[in-house]
Order: structure tokens, then C-alpha cells, then sequence
């Protein structure tokens, strides 16, 4: 396959902004965190499809830093990019935005990162574009991705020697 033209971050930029109803929300009245979660892999997996063009599928989530409730007078707005690439593999950066829809508060309430893989119509990782930040807050998080991809590898190693132990 040939290399790829390189792509902005704001090429795979996701927005999607809901309401927060009763049925989504737990007995504090915030936000359930398995939505928000759902709602964060959903938005990165189609940024990560956008950069791509290729199917992708989840490799890893690092965390979701839950930093503020998301109350049930909030909207919650999900959005995503994907922040750095390697060969196949995309970091998605996500931040989630409540706004009070009375007061028109705005607050971070989350953030996180998750690590795509491109495949083919075989289901083999492709080679992906590279990523071209331009904004502050894009570059921070591109210079600072090496060090977290070093820790997500380390992690999966962990993570495969645990798991040989593991009894089923």
C-alpha cells in the first residue's frame, strides 16, 4: 500500500451532543458512567474511521477520567479527534463538555484516550495517514503521546502475562 497523505486532527473531529434524561441518569441524578462510556467509544471509533477510511476496531481505552457529574439539567457533548498515529494503530483523544442548559455553564467533566487499529477488507492492520496537529491543545497531546503509548505498551505486556496465569 502507498503511504498516505498525512491529515489535520480537525479531519476526524466528532461532536455529538445529547440530553441527559432521567433513564440515562443513576440515584445521584448524574449521568450513568457506562453511557458516557458508550458514548465515548461510539464518537472515537468514528474519528478514527474518518482519519482511516478503513474499518477500525477498539485496541485499548486507556482510562476515562470521570472529573465532574453530569447532571440531568445538562447536555453532555462528546468530542473526539484522533490525536497521534503509529503504523495502523490511532490515538483518539475525547473530552466531554457538560453544559448547565439553564445557566449556560460549561464544565470538563471527562477526558480520555482510546487506541484504534485500521483493517482491511482481510481484517489485517493497514497502514493509516499521519496526523498533523496545529492547535495548542493538538500539539500538547501529539508530543505528549509517545510517553503514553510507552505505557500502553507496557500495560499490554502486563496484561498477557496476567492473563497466562489467569485460571479459566
Amino acid at each position: 500500500m502507498n503511504e498516505r497523505t498525512a491529515k489535520t486532527c480537525k479531519e476526524s473531529l466528532v461532536i455529538k451532543t445529547s440530553r441527559v434524561f432521567p433513564l440515562d441518569t443513576n440515584h445521584h441524578n448524574t449521568l450513568f458512567g457506562g453511557k458516557l462510556m458508550s458514548y465515548i467509544d461510539d464518537v472515537a471509533s468514528i474519528s478514527a474511521a474518518k482519519h482511516s477510511r478503513f474499518d477500525v476496531v477498539t485496541a485499548s481505552t486507556d482510562s476515562v477520567d470521570f472529573l465532574r457529574p453530569i447532571r440531568q439539567t445538562d447536555s453532555v457533548s462528546v468530542t473526539s479527534y484522533v490525536s497521534y498515529v503509529g503504523r495502523s494503530s490511532m490515538e483518539v483523544f475525547v473530552k466531554v463538555i457538560a453544559e448547565d442548559l439553564k445557566s449556560g455553564d460549561r464544565k470538563l467533566a471527562a477526558t480520555s484516550f482510546l487506541t484504534f487499529v485500521a483493517l482491511n477488507e482481510q481484517g489485517k492492520p493497514v497502514q493509516v495517514p499521519k496526523v498533523i496537529p496545529e492547535s495548542d491543545e493538538e500539539i500538547m497531546l501529539y508530543n505528549t503521546a509517545p510517553q503514553r503509548t510507552k505505557v500502553r505498551q507496557e500495560r499490554r505486556e502486563h496484561s498477557e502475562a496476567f492473563a497466562a496465569v489467569v485460571t479459566l
